[in-house]
Protein backbone atom coordinates (compact mmCIF):
# COMPACT_ATOMS: atom_id res chain seq x y z
CA UNK A 1 0.00 0.00 0.00
CA UNK A 2 2.76 2.47 0.94
CA UNK A 3 4.49 1.88 -2.40
CA UNK A 4 1.97 4.23 -4.00
CA UNK A 5 3.06 7.06 -1.70
CA UNK A 6 6.82 6.49 -1.93
CA UNK A 7 7.19 8.27 -5.32
CA UNK A 8 5.78 11.45 -3.73
CA UNK A 9 8.91 11.78 -1.60
CA UNK A 10 11.10 11.91 -4.70
CA UNK A 11 9.17 14.72 -6.46
CA UNK A 12 11.24 17.91 -6.12
CA UNK A 13 9.82 20.39 -3.57
CA UNK A 14 6.60 18.38 -3.06
CA UNK A 15 7.16 17.20 0.57
CA UNK A 16 7.99 20.71 1.78
CA UNK A 17 5.09 22.28 -0.07
CA UNK A 18 2.70 19.69 1.33
CA UNK A 19 3.81 20.08 4.96
CA UNK A 20 3.71 23.88 4.84
CA UNK A 21 0.27 23.84 3.22
CA UNK A 22 -1.02 21.73 6.11
CA UNK A 23 0.60 24.05 8.67
CA UNK A 24 -1.13 27.02 7.05
CA UNK A 25 -4.52 25.35 7.56
CA UNK A 26 -4.33 24.73 11.33
CA UNK A 27 -6.41 27.85 11.99
CA UNK A 28 -9.45 26.26 10.30
CA UNK A 29 -9.82 23.59 12.98
CA UNK A 30 -8.51 25.42 16.04
CA UNK A 31 -9.94 28.92 15.76
CA UNK A 32 -13.62 28.10 16.54
CA UNK A 33 -12.60 26.83 19.97
CA UNK A 34 -10.53 29.92 20.71
CA UNK A 35 -13.25 32.34 19.56
CA UNK A 36 -15.92 30.46 21.50
CA UNK A 37 -14.05 30.81 24.80
CA UNK A 38 -12.99 34.40 24.03
CA UNK A 39 -16.49 35.71 23.29
CA UNK A 40 -18.07 33.62 26.06
CA UNK A 41 -15.64 35.19 28.53
CA UNK A 42 -16.74 38.65 27.35
CA UNK A 43 -20.49 38.09 27.20
CA UNK A 44 -21.28 34.85 29.03
CA UNK A 45 -23.23 33.76 25.94
CA UNK A 46 -22.34 30.77 23.78
CA UNK A 47 -24.93 31.90 21.25
CA UNK A 48 -23.06 35.15 20.67
CA UNK A 49 -19.80 33.22 20.51
CA UNK A 50 -21.25 31.01 17.80
CA UNK A 51 -22.54 34.06 15.92
CA UNK A 52 -19.07 35.65 15.87
CA UNK A 53 -17.52 32.40 14.66
CA UNK A 54 -20.18 32.12 11.94
CA UNK A 55 -19.49 35.71 10.84
CA UNK A 56 -15.81 34.89 10.34
CA UNK A 57 -16.83 31.79 8.39
CA UNK A 58 -19.07 33.88 6.13
CA UNK A 59 -16.10 36.10 5.32
CA UNK A 60 -14.02 33.06 4.43
CA UNK A 61 -16.81 31.67 2.22
CA UNK A 62 -17.18 34.92 0.31
CA UNK A 63 -13.42 35.23 -0.17
CA UNK A 64 -12.86 31.67 -1.43
CA UNK A 65 -13.43 32.23 -5.17
CA UNK A 66 -11.94 35.74 -5.00
CA UNK A 67 -8.70 34.50 -3.46
CA UNK A 68 -8.62 31.65 -5.96
CA UNK A 69 -8.99 34.06 -8.84
CA UNK A 70 -6.15 36.15 -7.41
CA UNK A 71 -3.97 33.05 -7.19
CA UNK A 72 -4.72 32.18 -10.82
CA UNK A 73 -3.79 35.65 -12.06
CA UNK A 74 -0.98 36.83 -9.73
CA UNK A 75 1.89 35.59 -7.60
CA UNK A 76 0.68 32.96 -5.14
CA UNK A 77 3.62 33.46 -2.78
CA UNK A 78 2.73 37.11 -2.27
CA UNK A 79 -0.96 36.25 -1.93
CA UNK A 80 -0.25 33.72 0.83
CA UNK A 81 2.09 36.08 2.69
CA UNK A 82 -0.25 39.09 2.52
CA UNK A 83 -3.36 37.11 3.47
CA UNK A 84 -1.55 35.40 6.35
CA UNK A 85 -0.31 38.73 7.70
CA UNK A 86 -3.70 40.46 7.42
CA UNK A 87 -5.52 37.47 8.90
CA UNK A 88 -3.08 37.22 11.81
CA UNK A 89 -3.34 40.96 12.46
CA UNK A 90 -7.12 40.74 12.52
CA UNK A 91 -6.98 37.91 15.07
CA UNK A 92 -4.57 39.88 17.29
CA UNK A 93 -6.87 42.92 17.26
CA UNK A 94 -9.85 40.64 17.99
CA UNK A 95 -8.06 39.00 20.93
CA UNK A 96 -7.05 42.36 22.44
CA UNK A 97 -10.51 43.95 22.23
CA UNK A 98 -11.74 45.29 25.59
CA UNK A 99 -14.71 43.31 26.86
CA UNK A 100 -17.14 46.32 26.78
CA UNK A 101 -16.44 46.65 23.04
CA UNK A 102 -17.28 43.01 22.29
CA UNK A 103 -19.83 44.08 19.66
CA UNK A 104 -16.96 45.22 17.43
CA UNK A 105 -16.01 41.57 17.09
CA UNK A 106 -18.70 41.11 14.40
CA UNK A 107 -17.34 43.53 11.75
CA UNK A 108 -13.79 42.61 12.76
CA UNK A 109 -14.50 38.89 12.33
CA UNK A 110 -16.06 39.50 8.90
CA UNK A 111 -13.07 41.54 7.74
CA UNK A 112 -10.63 38.96 9.12
CA UNK A 113 -12.47 36.12 7.39
CA UNK A 114 -12.12 37.90 4.05
CA UNK A 115 -8.33 37.46 4.37
CA UNK A 116 -8.39 33.75 5.27
CA UNK A 117 -5.16 32.33 3.77
CA UNK A 118 -6.13 30.18 0.73
CA UNK A 119 -3.68 27.40 1.63
CA UNK A 120 -5.92 24.48 0.72
CA UNK A 121 -7.03 25.78 -2.69
CA UNK A 122 -3.54 26.99 -3.65
CA UNK A 123 -2.05 23.62 -2.67
CA UNK A 124 -4.67 21.61 -4.52
CA UNK A 125 -4.11 23.73 -7.61
CA UNK A 126 -0.33 23.16 -7.42
CA UNK A 127 -0.30 19.35 -7.17
CA UNK A 128 -1.15 18.74 -10.89
CA UNK A 129 1.93 20.76 -11.89
CA UNK A 130 4.17 18.39 -9.93
CA UNK A 131 2.46 15.02 -10.37
CA UNK A 132 0.49 13.00 -12.91
CA UNK A 133 -1.25 9.64 -13.29
CA UNK A 134 -1.03 7.35 -10.26
CA UNK A 135 1.23 9.79 -8.46
CA UNK A 136 -1.41 12.51 -8.76
CA UNK A 137 -4.08 10.17 -7.40
CA UNK A 138 -1.82 9.28 -4.47
CA UNK A 139 -1.15 12.98 -3.84
CA UNK A 140 -4.81 13.89 -3.59
CA UNK A 141 -5.43 10.84 -1.39
CA UNK A 142 -2.59 11.90 0.91
CA UNK A 143 -3.90 15.46 1.03
CA UNK A 144 -7.44 14.46 1.99
CA UNK A 145 -6.11 11.90 4.47
CA UNK A 146 -3.60 14.07 6.29
CA UNK A 147 -6.03 16.96 6.46
CA UNK A 148 -7.80 14.76 9.01
CA UNK A 149 -4.74 15.28 11.22
CA UNK A 150 -5.29 19.02 10.94
CA UNK A 151 -8.79 18.58 12.37
CA UNK A 152 -7.35 16.50 15.22
CA UNK A 153 -4.24 18.54 16.02
CA UNK A 154 -5.84 22.00 15.59
CA UNK A 155 -8.51 21.59 18.32
CA UNK A 156 -5.98 19.93 20.66
CA UNK A 157 -3.56 22.85 20.32
CA UNK A 158 -6.37 25.38 20.79
CA UNK A 159 -7.74 23.54 23.84
CA UNK A 160 -4.29 23.42 25.42
CA UNK A 161 -3.86 27.16 24.79
CA UNK A 162 -7.25 27.84 26.40
CA UNK A 163 -6.13 25.93 29.47
CA UNK A 164 -3.03 28.11 29.78
CA UNK A 165 -4.13 31.56 28.60
CA UNK A 166 -7.89 31.37 28.13
CA UNK A 167 -9.68 32.26 24.91
CA UNK A 168 -7.46 35.30 24.37
CA UNK A 169 -4.30 33.20 24.58
CA UNK A 170 -5.72 30.62 22.15
CA UNK A 171 -6.65 33.25 19.53
CA UNK A 172 -3.22 34.90 19.84
CA UNK A 173 -1.48 31.55 19.42
CA UNK A 174 -3.54 30.72 16.33
CA UNK A 175 -2.65 34.14 14.90
CA UNK A 176 1.07 33.39 15.29
CA UNK A 177 0.70 29.87 13.83
CA UNK A 178 -1.26 31.20 10.84
CA UNK A 179 1.28 33.90 10.01
CA UNK A 180 4.17 31.43 10.35
CA UNK A 181 2.43 28.74 8.30
CA UNK A 182 1.41 31.13 5.53
CA UNK A 183 4.89 32.64 5.35
CA UNK A 184 6.49 29.18 5.24
CA UNK A 185 4.13 28.06 2.47
CA UNK A 186 4.81 31.25 0.51
CA UNK A 187 8.57 30.70 0.77
CA UNK A 188 8.20 27.05 -0.28
CA UNK A 189 6.17 28.12 -3.34
CA UNK A 190 8.83 30.64 -4.33
CA UNK A 191 11.67 28.14 -3.91
CA UNK A 192 9.79 25.63 -6.06
CA UNK A 193 9.44 28.20 -8.85
CA UNK A 194 5.63 27.92 -8.80
CA UNK A 195 4.76 31.46 -7.76
CA UNK A 196 3.61 32.66 -11.18
CA UNK A 197 0.22 31.50 -12.52
CA UNK A 198 0.13 28.93 -15.34
CA UNK A 199 -0.80 29.87 -18.87
CA UNK A 200 -3.93 28.45 -20.50
CA UNK A 201 -3.30 25.05 -22.06
CA UNK A 202 -2.43 25.23 -25.76
CA UNK A 203 -5.35 24.06 -27.84
CA UNK A 204 -7.65 23.69 -24.83
CA UNK A 205 -11.29 24.35 -25.61
CA UNK A 206 -12.74 27.29 -23.71
CA UNK A 207 -15.53 26.62 -21.24
CA UNK A 208 -18.01 29.42 -21.78
CA UNK A 209 -15.77 32.47 -21.79
CA UNK A 210 -12.91 33.25 -19.47
CA UNK A 211 -14.79 35.78 -17.40
CA UNK A 212 -17.82 33.62 -16.73
CA UNK A 213 -18.20 31.78 -13.45
CA UNK A 214 -16.80 28.27 -13.32
CA UNK A 215 -20.06 27.17 -11.71
CA UNK A 216 -21.64 27.50 -15.15
CA UNK A 217 -19.67 24.44 -16.22
CA UNK A 218 -22.11 21.64 -15.32
CA UNK A 219 -19.69 19.13 -13.88
CA UNK A 220 -17.83 21.65 -11.74
CA UNK A 221 -21.10 22.96 -10.34
CA UNK A 222 -22.16 19.37 -9.64
CA UNK A 223 -18.90 18.62 -7.82
CA UNK A 224 -19.25 21.73 -5.66
CA UNK A 225 -22.77 20.58 -4.72
CA UNK A 226 -21.42 17.09 -3.92
CA UNK A 227 -18.80 18.52 -1.56
CA UNK A 228 -21.36 20.85 0.06
CA UNK A 229 -23.84 18.05 0.83
CA UNK A 230 -21.15 15.56 1.86
CA UNK A 231 -19.52 17.89 4.39
CA UNK A 232 -22.91 19.15 5.61
CA UNK A 233 -23.90 15.57 6.44
CA UNK A 234 -20.61 14.85 8.19
CA UNK A 235 -20.87 18.10 10.17
CA UNK A 236 -24.33 16.98 11.29
CA UNK A 237 -22.88 13.78 12.73
CA UNK A 238 -20.20 15.81 14.54
CA UNK A 239 -22.86 18.01 16.11
CA UNK A 240 -24.94 14.98 17.13
CA UNK A 241 -21.92 13.43 18.87
CA UNK A 242 -21.38 16.63 20.86
CA UNK A 243 -25.08 16.91 21.76
CA UNK A 244 -25.28 13.24 22.78
CA UNK A 245 -22.21 13.50 24.99
CA UNK A 246 -23.64 16.61 26.62
CA UNK A 247 -26.93 14.82 27.35
CA UNK A 248 -24.98 12.00 28.97
CA UNK A 249 -23.21 14.50 31.20
CA UNK A 250 -19.86 13.49 29.69
CA UNK A 251 -18.95 16.26 27.24
CA UNK A 252 -15.29 15.21 27.22
CA UNK A 253 -16.12 11.95 25.45
CA UNK A 254 -17.25 13.83 22.33
CA UNK A 255 -13.68 14.66 21.39
CA UNK A 256 -12.58 11.06 21.78
CA UNK A 257 -15.43 9.70 19.63
CA UNK A 258 -14.81 12.33 16.96
CA UNK A 259 -11.12 11.40 16.97
CA UNK A 260 -12.00 7.73 16.39
CA UNK A 261 -14.15 8.77 13.44
CA UNK A 262 -11.24 10.80 12.04
CA UNK A 263 -8.84 7.89 12.49
CA UNK A 264 -11.19 5.71 10.45
CA UNK A 265 -11.16 8.34 7.70
CA UNK A 266 -7.37 8.54 7.86
CA UNK A 267 -6.97 4.77 7.51
CA UNK A 268 -9.49 4.65 4.67
CA UNK A 269 -7.67 7.42 2.84
CA UNK A 270 -4.31 5.69 3.14
CA UNK A 271 -5.74 2.42 1.82
CA UNK A 272 -7.62 4.12 -1.04
CA UNK A 273 -4.50 5.93 -2.15
CA UNK A 274 -2.73 2.62 -2.59
CA UNK A 275 -5.41 1.05 -4.79
CA UNK A 276 -4.79 0.60 -8.49
CA UNK A 277 -6.98 2.22 -11.11
CA UNK A 278 -8.80 5.56 -11.17
CA UNK A 279 -10.92 6.41 -8.09
CA UNK A 280 -14.63 5.65 -8.41
CA UNK A 281 -16.27 8.58 -6.70
CA UNK A 282 -19.83 7.16 -6.77
CA UNK A 283 -18.83 3.90 -5.10
CA UNK A 284 -16.97 5.78 -2.39
CA UNK A 285 -19.79 8.28 -1.82
CA UNK A 286 -22.42 5.55 -1.41
CA UNK A 287 -20.08 3.78 1.02
CA UNK A 288 -19.84 7.00 3.05
CA UNK A 289 -23.65 7.22 3.08
CA UNK A 290 -23.95 3.60 4.21
CA UNK A 291 -21.47 4.23 7.02
CA UNK A 292 -23.53 7.17 8.25
CA UNK A 293 -26.73 5.11 8.18
CA UNK A 294 -25.03 2.49 10.38
CA UNK A 295 -25.01 4.98 13.26
CA UNK A 296 -28.78 5.61 13.29
CA UNK A 297 -30.02 2.44 15.07
CA UNK A 298 -27.33 2.76 17.76
CA UNK A 299 -28.42 6.17 19.06
CA UNK A 300 -31.31 7.20 21.31
CA UNK A 301 -34.23 7.07 21.19
CA UNK A 302 -33.84 4.02 18.92
CA UNK A 303 -31.33 2.35 21.26
CA UNK A 304 -29.78 3.44 24.54
CA UNK A 305 -26.31 1.93 24.76
CA UNK A 306 -25.00 0.99 28.22
CA UNK A 307 -21.82 2.91 27.38
CA UNK A 308 -21.08 5.31 24.53
CA UNK A 309 -17.79 3.51 23.90
CA UNK A 310 -19.75 0.75 22.16
CA UNK A 311 -20.26 3.23 19.33
CA UNK A 312 -16.50 3.56 18.79
CA UNK A 313 -15.97 0.61 16.38
CA UNK A 314 -18.99 1.64 14.31
CA UNK A 315 -17.65 5.21 14.10
CA UNK A 316 -14.31 3.84 12.89
CA UNK A 317 -16.02 1.84 10.14
CA UNK A 318 -18.30 4.76 9.24
CA UNK A 319 -15.27 6.99 8.76
CA UNK A 320 -13.42 4.71 6.34
CA UNK A 321 -14.99 6.17 3.19
CA UNK A 322 -14.82 9.87 4.10
CA UNK A 323 -11.27 10.77 3.03
CA UNK A 324 -11.41 8.53 -0.08
CA UNK A 325 -14.59 10.29 -1.25
CA UNK A 326 -13.12 13.75 -0.71
CA UNK A 327 -9.91 12.72 -2.47
CA UNK A 328 -11.84 11.48 -5.51
CA UNK A 329 -13.94 14.67 -5.65
CA UNK A 330 -10.87 16.87 -5.29
CA UNK A 331 -8.98 15.05 -8.02
CA UNK A 332 -11.96 15.24 -10.35
CA UNK A 333 -12.23 19.02 -9.82
CA UNK A 334 -8.56 19.25 -10.73
CA UNK A 335 -9.19 17.22 -13.89
CA UNK A 336 -12.14 19.22 -15.24
CA UNK A 337 -11.08 22.75 -14.24
CA UNK A 338 -8.98 24.78 -16.71
CA UNK A 339 -5.34 24.57 -15.70
CA UNK A 340 -5.16 28.37 -15.34
CA UNK A 341 -8.30 28.54 -13.13
CA UNK A 342 -7.81 25.64 -10.74
CA UNK A 343 -7.34 27.80 -7.63
CA UNK A 344 -10.65 29.53 -8.39
CA UNK A 345 -12.33 26.14 -8.81
CA UNK A 346 -11.04 24.99 -5.42
CA UNK A 347 -12.14 28.32 -3.99
CA UNK A 348 -15.70 27.46 -5.03
CA UNK A 349 -15.21 24.04 -3.46
CA UNK A 350 -14.23 25.70 -0.16
CA UNK A 351 -17.21 28.02 -0.40
CA UNK A 352 -19.52 25.05 -0.95
CA UNK A 353 -18.05 23.23 2.04
CA UNK A 354 -18.35 26.28 4.28
CA UNK A 355 -21.94 26.87 3.18
CA UNK A 356 -22.79 23.24 3.87
CA UNK A 357 -21.42 23.39 7.41
CA UNK A 358 -23.21 26.68 8.14
CA UNK A 359 -26.56 25.40 6.83
CA UNK A 360 -26.24 22.02 8.53
CA UNK A 361 -25.89 23.32 12.09
CA UNK A 362 -29.36 24.84 12.63
CA UNK A 363 -31.11 22.03 10.75
CA UNK A 364 -29.35 19.35 12.78
CA UNK A 365 -30.04 21.19 16.03
CA UNK A 366 -33.74 21.32 15.16
CA UNK A 367 -33.81 17.59 14.37
CA UNK A 368 -31.99 16.67 17.59
CA UNK A 369 -34.36 18.83 19.65
CA UNK A 370 -37.37 17.21 18.00
CA UNK A 371 -36.35 13.56 17.78
CA UNK A 372 -33.09 13.00 19.60
CA UNK A 373 -29.62 12.11 18.31
CA UNK A 374 -30.87 9.36 15.98
CA UNK A 375 -33.04 11.79 14.01
CA UNK A 376 -30.12 14.20 13.77
CA UNK A 377 -28.01 11.48 12.15
CA UNK A 378 -30.91 10.62 9.82
CA UNK A 379 -30.71 14.19 8.53
CA UNK A 380 -26.96 13.88 8.11
CA UNK A 381 -27.29 10.54 6.32
CA UNK A 382 -29.88 12.05 3.95
CA UNK A 383 -27.44 14.80 3.00
CA UNK A 384 -24.58 12.36 2.41
CA UNK A 385 -26.90 10.15 0.37
CA UNK A 386 -27.90 13.19 -1.69
CA UNK A 387 -24.22 13.82 -2.40
CA UNK A 388 -23.81 10.20 -3.46
CA UNK A 389 -26.74 10.43 -5.87
CA UNK A 390 -25.27 13.57 -7.44
CA UNK A 391 -21.97 11.76 -8.07
CA UNK A 392 -23.79 9.59 -10.62
CA UNK A 393 -23.57 12.58 -12.95
CA UNK A 394 -19.83 13.06 -12.42
CA UNK A 395 -17.26 11.78 -14.90
CA UNK A 396 -19.00 12.50 -18.19
CA UNK A 397 -16.17 14.68 -19.52
CA UNK A 398 -12.68 13.42 -20.35
CA UNK A 399 -9.69 14.09 -18.11
CA UNK A 400 -7.37 16.90 -19.07
CA UNK A 401 -3.71 16.15 -19.67
CA UNK A 402 -2.42 19.68 -20.18
CA UNK A 403 0.03 20.11 -17.31
CA UNK A 404 3.75 19.74 -17.87
CA UNK A 405 5.15 17.49 -15.15
CA UNK A 406 8.83 17.83 -14.20
CA UNK A 407 10.80 14.63 -14.01
CA UNK A 408 11.29 13.35 -10.49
Amino acid sequence: MLKSYRPLLSVPHLPGLFLWSLAARLNIAGLPIGITFLVADWTGSYALAGAVSTTLTVGAAVAGPLRGRSADRGRTDRLMAVCGLCYGTGLVVLALLPAPLWWLSFPLALATGLFTPPASQVGRALWPHLTSGRTRTAMYAAESTFQELVFVVGPLVAAAAVGVGGGRGAVLLIAVVTVAGSAGFALAIRRAGLATPPRPATGAAPLTGRRRSLLLQPELGLLVAVCMLLIAGLAAVDLVIVAWARELGRPGIAGALAAIWSVGSLVGGLVAGGLAGPPRISRRAFAAAAGTVLLVPLLPPVLVLPTPWLLAPVLFVAGLAIAPTLAAATERISDVAPNDRRAEAFGWMNTGITTGVAASAPLTGWLVDGGGPALGVVGGAAMVLGAAVLTLGVGRTPRRCSDPVPAA
